[in-house]
């Protein structure tokens, strides 16, 4: 079968927690990077061997034949540089979000229409176990019809520093960024769940006080003064949607969360470590009935044993950081590589499962898409929904929070597929 290559661009902790899925994945034959700090790039070379370029630029002159570029350089410089690798004939592995304006975003969805290459946005939560949860227990009708739901990504500024180090001494310029700007978490979680978008939003924001000359006018290349942001959506079949991005808050991990999906049969609620259903069927004649789903959903180490056919699932009740490592049950590890299901044996790090074991189901995705020529899970239609309605929710803000009307962008073409687990098995 055919195998793959990639170049990584940009080197940070987020990037570096998925080097040990891509040297790992048996249809993954060859691995370079770049990366502008010199510190970061001898660390690679010492830990991974790979070979490692000072840039982009570099590394596009150097290797002209890798065909699959995945990009995790800041946030704001995503777009152009998605839409210059696909102008060069090659699919594209990025880091959340697509794009930061409107015109990024229509033509990564020209080029991709255009060409049929790979666009993958690596967005993280749409695995997330509850977001899988309540996407399976939503399309089985245990909800019914969705009425309200809400979630957020809070992350405070400070603890996200390193992710703008390559900014230098300049990195408060960018670390000010619009919150919702980045809100394809907090979106994808939501909306994928109840298989719906959003066609109006209202925003506030709340003014920074914090006196780091972070946010304010004149502080960030976005004059943004907002570090927390708040939108209400209204969906295209009627229900409503709360989505927080919050840069200073006090809250611990797990940083993304659905915290209520309600319809009007059925309800999820999040808190932590704890996730409950309640099931309302006094319609029917039948009784109001609530139960306890955590030990389905929360994923701290969850290890699948296919010759015994059973689970391990260490420390579930674990709420910090290490909550989000490894696998849950309600994912389907089977469709993974083996590689990837004993991967914390031979991972340099302890965050290749990071992200609620999301990062193994994106890269097996981006790889099986490349391969079969069929649209990943989140297609780059689903991206753009996600990212502006982001993009309109911080403008509404800055307009003191006026309802906007968004964008259709639509869905993929009919004729284009999805992949299918069963196409490559393992």
């Amino acid at each position: 079968m055919k195998k793959i290559s990639i170049g990584i661009v940009g080197f940070g902790e987020y990037s570096e927690s998925y080097l040990d899925l891509w040297l790992n994945h048996p249809l993954v034959e060859r691995v370079v990077g770049a990366e502008m700090i010199p510190e970061r790039r001898a660390h690679i070379v010492k830990h991974y061997g790979i070979k490692m370029y000072e840039s982009y630029d570099q590394l596009l002159e150097c290797e002209p034949d890798i065909e699959c570029i995945g990009i995790f350089t800041p946030r704001h410089m995503h777009g152009p540089m998605v839409i210059k690798t696909l102008n060069m004939g090659k699919h594209v592995f990025s880091a959340v979000p697509m794009g930061i304006t409107e015109d990024e975003i229509y033509e990564i969805l020209d080029i991709v229409k255009k060409t049929r290459l790979t666009y993958m946005m690596a967005e993280t939560c749409y695995y997330f176990p509850c977001a899988v949860w309540c996407r399976k227990k939503y399309k089985e009708g245990a909800f019914g019809k969705f009425v309200y739901g809400e979630s957020q990504y809070y992350h405070d500024v400070m603890d996200m520093v390193a992710a703008f180090a390559s900014q230098g001494d300049k990195w408060k310029r960018t670390a000010g960024i619009p919150p919702m700007y980045y809100s394809t978490h907090s979106m994808s979680m939501l909306f994928s769940a109840v298989d719906d978008y959003p066609v109006d939003v209202t925003c506030f924001g709340y003014v920074d006080t914090e006196g780091d000359d972070i946010y304010g006018e004149g502080k960030n290349d976005w004059d943004n003064p907002y570090s927390n942001e708040t939108a209400i959506l209204r969906m295209s079949g009627g229900g409503i949607a709360r989505i927080n991005e919050f840069r200073r808050c006090g809250n611990v991990r797990p940083t993304s969360y659905i915290t209520g999906l309600y319809g009007d049969k059925g309800a999820y609620e999040g808190s932590g470590n704890q996730h409950l259903f309640s099931r309302n069927d006094y319609y029917n004649n039948k009784e109001f009935t609530s139960e306890t789903v955590s030990d389905q959903i929360n994923s701290y180490n969850f290890i699948r044993d296919k010759e015994k056919d059973s689970v391990v699932n260490r420390g579930a009740g674990r709420t910090d950081y290490r909550y989000m490592m490894g696998y849950s049950e309600i994912q389907d590890t089977d469709r993974l590589p083996q590689s990837f299901i004993d991967i914390e044996k031979v991972a340099h790090v302890n965050s290749a499962l990071g992200h609620n074991g999301s990062h193994a189901f994106l890269v097996d995705d981006f790889v099986r898409s490349v391969i079969t020529g069929k649209l990943p899970p989140v297609d780059p239609w689903m991206a753009a929904t996600y990212t502006l309605a982001g993009i309109y929710a911080h403008k509404s803000a800055m307009m003191g929070g006026v309802t906007l009307k968004l964008p259709l962008i639509g869905k993929a073409p009919e004729d284009w597929e999805k992949i299918d687990f069963d196409d490559i098995k393992y």
